[in-house]
C-alpha cells in the first residue's frame, strides 16, 4: 500500500507562473498521518522533509531515489506503471530507483488542482494525462540540469542529464539528481517545456516491470480498502431498500441490538439500516435480525418482462434521438430489390467488483476523513464534503487499493456517503463499511438495458443502398449527468458510442445512406459507466448484422468490411492482423469455424477473430483469438496484452453468463451463483497483436477490445450451426461455454 501526503501550510510556496504551467516548485512534504501508518508504507516511502520537489509531479531524495506522484487509480491494469514510466522518460532518471506516491485530492484542491483530473475511467487513465505528465518530468529535469550548471558556472547548454547523472560534456565533469536536487527545487519552473520526439524514447514504448509490485498481491499481503484497520475501528454492514426508490417505514432493532459486539443500529437516509459492531460478521447477522419495513412504491409493478415491452414498443416509434445520418435512408428502403432486419436484446449487468463497496469513514465536529477504494478522489471527496457538514479544508480522503473497479467506483460514490453517514452517528470513530455481496449484487449502476433493431436495403446487383439502425433503451447520462443531456436537447450521446460520425468513437464503415438513431426508454433501475459502457451492445448489433448483410450480398465477411472501410485505414490495419493471424484465407481445421469482429472506441482501433467448435448443438468450445490493438502510441506493450486478455474475461463472461433481471421492483440475482463468470479453464488463449504508432493520437487500452469479444464469437457461432444468436446472455438460448 503506498503512502498519501499532506502538505505544511509553512511549505505552501507557489508562484502564479507555476500555477499557470500546472507545476510547483518548494514544496515539503510532511510525515505521514497516524492513518497512513495504519495501511502500512508497502512498495513506496514517504518523502522525507528534507526532499524537495522538483515540480509537483517528481520528488527527488539525497540518494537519487526517484518518488513520481500519481493521482490516477490503479485497478491492476497498469496505470500506475505507465504514468512513471512517461514521468521518468522525460526525466532521465535511473528507472531503478523510482517509486511513487498518491496527493490527495485535497492538497489538490489546496493547490489549485496543479495535479489535474483524478478521475481513472473510460481508458482515460494514460491518455488524457500524457501531455502533462509528460511535461512535469522535463521540466524537472531541464531545472535539475540548471542547478548542477549553476554550480560549476557553465551554460546548461554544456550539460545532459541521462540515469540520474548530469554530465558537463567539455569537462567530464558528473553529478546526480540527489545532489542538486535543493537547488533545483529553487530554480523557477520554466515556461517552455519542450518535450522529446517519440523516435527518441527509450523507456515509453518498453516492457517494464510494474512498480506497484506483484509479490504482495499473489501472496495476500496486498492492503485492500476490505483489509484496512485503525484504532477503535467499528465495522458496519448496510440494507437498502430492494425496491430502487424505496424509503424506510419503521424498523425493529431491539433483538439485533442486544447481540453479542453489536454497538448501534441506525438509519443511513431515507432508505437503508445500518448496524456497527466489533466485527463484520456480527454486524451481517445482527442486521439480519431487523425487522425492517419499507413504504410501497409504483416502481414493485416493474419487471424484466414489462421493461422488455417497453423497449420493443421503442423500436417502431417515432420519438427519437439521431446520432449519425446521411442520405436517405427511407428513400433506399423504398426503392430497395431486398431488405434484411434482425431484432437484438441486451441485458443490464452488474459491475460485480470482487471486492464489495466499501469504504472507511471518521468523523468529528472538527474533522472528517475518508479512506476509499475510488476510481475518483475528487468525486470521492465532493461526497465526503457534502455528507460531513463540514467545510472543504475540514475533509480529506485518502485512496486505498481497489479491489476491482470497472466504472462502479468512479462517478458513484454512494458507498462513500454512506460510510460517513454512519460514522456521523459515532462520533470521532473511525467506522468500516463493508457491503455484503448481495447488496453489492442488488444495489449497483447497472450496464444500460438496450434492444435494437437493423434494417438494410440490397439492390439489384446486391450493393447496400442502405442501413437503419434503431436503439431502443436507456440513457446513463439522463439519470447521472443530465446537464449534458439537456445541453444536448434531450439527447444522450454516449448512447452511439461506436456509432458517432466522427471521433474517439466514430463508425468505421461507409454507408450510401445511413441512418442512427435512439429510442430514449429509462427504468428505474439506476445505469452506470460498466466497463466498455455502450461500445459493448453496439459493437455486438452492428458487427453481427455487418455478417448478415455479408451473407445476403454473397461476399466473404472480412471482404465485405474492408469494402465498407477504404475511408478508415488503421481499422482495416487491425481487421487485416487479425484475419493474417487466424488463417482466414486458409481452410480450419476439420470441425472448427471462425468469425471476426472489429470497432474504433475510446480513440483506438480494435479486432478480435476467434475459432470455435460446437458440440451437440449447444456446447461451445473457443479453442483461440487473435486480437489486434492499435491505441495510436503505446506506453508498456506487456500491459497492452495484459489488459486485451483480460477483457475478453470481461466480455465472454457478459455474451455466456451475465444478466441482471427485475422482478417485483427489485433484482433478482443475489450473489455469483446467479450472476456468473467463465471459468479459468473455459477462457481461451489470447495472441495479442499490439499496433504501434498507427496514429500520432493516445488511445485506450483497457475498455475497447472487450467490445469485438462477443460479436466474433456469435459470428463463428453461426457458421458452425446456422443458427443467429441475437439475444445476450447466450446461457437464455440454451449454450454453454466449455
Amino acid at each position: 500500500m503506498t503512502t498519501n501526503t499532506n502538505t505544511s501550510r509553512r511549505h505552501f510556496i507557489v508562484g502564479s507562473s507555476a500555477i499557470a504551467t500546472g507545476l510547483a516548485i518548494g514544496f515539503d512534504f510532511s510525515i505521514m498521518s497516524e492513518a497512513n501508518a495504519a495501511m502500512g508504507t508497502g512498495t513506496t516511502a514517504m518523502a522525507p522533509l528534507v526532499s524537495p520537489e522538483i515540480g509537483v509531479w517528481v520528488v527527488v531524495k539525497p540518494n537519487d531515489d526517484v518518488v513520481v506522484r500519481i493521482v490516477r487509480s490503479e485497478m491492476g491494469q497498469g496505470t500506475i506503471t505507465g504514468l512513471a514510466q512517461m514521468v521518468a522518460e522525460e526525466l532521465e532518471c535511473d528507472w531503478k530507483k523510482v517509486s511513487y506516491d498518491y496527493p490527495s485530492p485535497a492538497e489538490n484542491l489546496k493547490r489549485n488542482k496543479v495535479w489535474g483530473s483524478y478521475s481513472t475511467g473510460g481508458s482515460r487513465g494514460i491518455r488524457t494525462s500524457e501531455q502533462y505528465v509528460r511535461k512535469g518530468g522535463a521540466a524537472a529535469r531541464i531545472m535539475l540540469v540548471q542547478a548542477a550548471a549553476n554550480q560549476w558556472n557553465v551554460p546548461a547548454s554544456e550539460c545532459v542529464a541521462k540515469n540520474s547523472v548530469i554530465t558537463h560534456t567539455p569537462s567530464g565533469r558528473k553529478t546526480t539528481f540527489g545532489k542538486v536536487s535543493v537547488a533545483a527545487s529553487q530554480l523557477e519552473v520554466p515556461k517552455e517545456v519542450p518535450l522529446k520526439d517519440p523516435k527518441e524514447w527509450q523507456l515509453i514504448g518498453k516492457s517494464v516491470n510494474r512498480i506497484d509490485g506483484t509479490s504482495d498481491k499473489v501472496t495476500g499481503k496486498q492492503i485492500y480498502a476490505i483489509d484496512l484497520k485503525l484504532p477503535g475501528m467499528l465495522t458496519a454492514t448496510i440494507k437498502e431498500a430492494p425496491v430502487f426508490g424505496s424509503k424506510v417505514k419503521s424498523y425493529d432493532a431491539a433483538k439485533a441490538q442486544s447481540m453479542k459486539g453489536v454497538k448501534k443500529v441506525v438509519q443511513v437516509g431515507d432508505g437503508a439500516i445500518a448496524v456497527l459492531a466489533d466485527t463484520f460478521w456480527q454486524a451481517k447477522t445482527a442486521l439480519d435480525q431487523v425487522n425492517i419495513v419499507w413504504e410501497s412504491s409504483p416502481n414493485e409493478n416493474v419487471s424484466s418482462a414489462s421493461i422488455k415491452k417497453m423497449l420493443e414498443e421503442g423500436l417502431n416509434a417515432s420519438d427519437t434521438f439521431v446520432g449519425n445520418a446521411n442520405g436517405d435512408v427511407n428513400a433506399a428502403l423504398a426503392s430497395a430489390s431486398k431488405k434484411i432486419e434482425a431484432t437484438y436484446f441486451y441485458p443490464f449487468l452488474n459491475h460485480a467488483t470482487l471486492e464489495p463497496q466499501t469504504a472507511t469513514a471518521k468523523w468529528t465536529a472538527d474533522s472528517c476523513e475518508a479512506w476509499v477504494p475510488t476510481q475518483d478522489g475528487e468525486a470521492s471527496l465532493a461526497a465526503v464534503i457534502a455528507a460531513s457538514g463540514l467545510p472543504a479544508d475540514k475533509c480529506n480522503v485518502y485512496k486505498v487499493n481497489l479491489g476491482g473497479g470497472f466504472g462502479r467506483r468512479g462517478a458513484f460514490q454512494d458507498y462513500t456517503t454512506q460510510a460517513v453517514n454512519i460514522a456521523k452517528q459515532m462520533p470521532g470513530t473511525p467506522v468500516k463499511l463493508i457491503w455484503t455481496r448481495e447488496e453489492d449484487m442488488t444495489q449497483g449502476r447497472y450496464h444500460p438495458v438496450m434492444m435494437c433493431k437493423m434494417t438494410a436495403a440490397i439492390d439489384d446487383k446486391k450493393n447496400i443502398t442502405g442501413l437503419n439502425m434503431r436503439l431502443s433503451g436507456q440513457s446513463i447520462l439522463s439519470a447521472v449527468r443530465p446537464a449534458v443531456v439537456a445541453a444536448n436537447k434531450g439527447k444522450d450521446p454516449v448512447v452511439f458510442q461506436g456509432l458517432d460520425p466522427t471521433g474517439e468513437h466514430g463508425i468505421t464503415y461507409s454507408f450510401p445512406n445511413l441512418n442512427i438513431d435512439h429510442a430514449m426508454r429509462n427504468t428505474h433501475v439506476p445505469p452506470g459507466f460498466w466497463r466498455g459502457v455502450n461500445v459493448n451492445q453496439n459493437a455486438v448489433f452492428i458487427e453481427t448484422f455487418m455478417d448478415e448483410m455479408a451473407e445476403a450480398t454473397g461476399m466473404d465477411a472480412v471482404e465485405f468490411r474492408r469494402k465498407h472501410m477504404k475511408e478508415f485505414p488503421r481499422a482495416v490495419a487491425v481487421l487485416n492482423a487479425v484475419a493474417d493471424g487466424i488463417g482466414w484465407n486458409k481452410p480450419a481445421a476439420p470441425g472448427v469455424f471462425r468469425g471476426v469482429a472489429q470497432m474504433r472506441s475510446f480513440g483506438s482501433y480494435v479486432a478480435a477473430a476467434c475459432e470455435i467448435s460446437v458440440k451437440n448443438g449447444n456446447e461451445v468450445k473457443i479453442h483461440r483469438i487473435v486480437a489486434a490493438t492499435d491505441p495510436g502510441y503505446i506506453v508498456n506493450p506487456a500491459q497492452v496484452a495484459r489488459q486485451v486478455s483480460g477483457s475478453f474475461v470481461y466480455g465472454l463472461s457478459a455474451l455466456f453468463e451475465e444478466e441482471i433481471t427485475i422482478e417485483k421492483g427489485a433484482v433478482v440475482q443475489k450473489n455469483f451463483d446467479t450472476f456468473g463468470s467463465i471459468r479459468l479453464s473455459q477462457m481461451p488463449p489470447v495472441e495479442t497483436i499490439v499496433i504501434q504508432g498507427g496514429g500520432k493520437d493516445w488511445g485506450g487500452v483497457g475498455e475497447p477490445t472487450i467490445a469485438v469479444a462477443a460479436p466474433a464469437v456469435l459470428n463463428a457461432f453461426y457458421r458452425a450451426t446456422g443458427k443467429r444468436l441475437r439475444t445476450v446472455p447466450l446461457k437464455n438460448s440454451g449454450i454453454k461455454l466449455v
